[in-house]
């Protein structure tokens, strides 16, 4: 295991000990960083219009499409430690 992927899955745990929950925006980028570091590029169909969470969730995971799993990786940790 690499120490980059090491340090991830640090900062997915440690997402989960934070004293504040943070805002939604930070949210849906957490989890499409999360989601292109550990998938890579979107795939299927853009959930419908009545879905407006996975919508959104999708949306914010595509903003990210080509972007290497090393570079959302490390855009991840960040942005963990800017909440801690």
């Amino acid at each position: 295991m690499s120490a980059l992927t090491t340090k991830f899955e640090k900062a997915a745990k440690d997402v989960q000990q934070l004293s504040q929950k943070p805002g939604n925006d930070v949210l849906l980028n957490l989890y499409a960083l999360y989601k292109q570091g550990t998938e890579g590029d979107v795939r299927g169909k853009r959930p419908g219009m009545m879905d407006f969470k996975g919508r959104a969730k999708f949306d914010a995971w595509a903003k990210l499409k080509s972007t290497s799993k090393e570079n959302a990786m490390e855009g991840y940790i960040a942005l963990v430690e800017s909440l801690q």
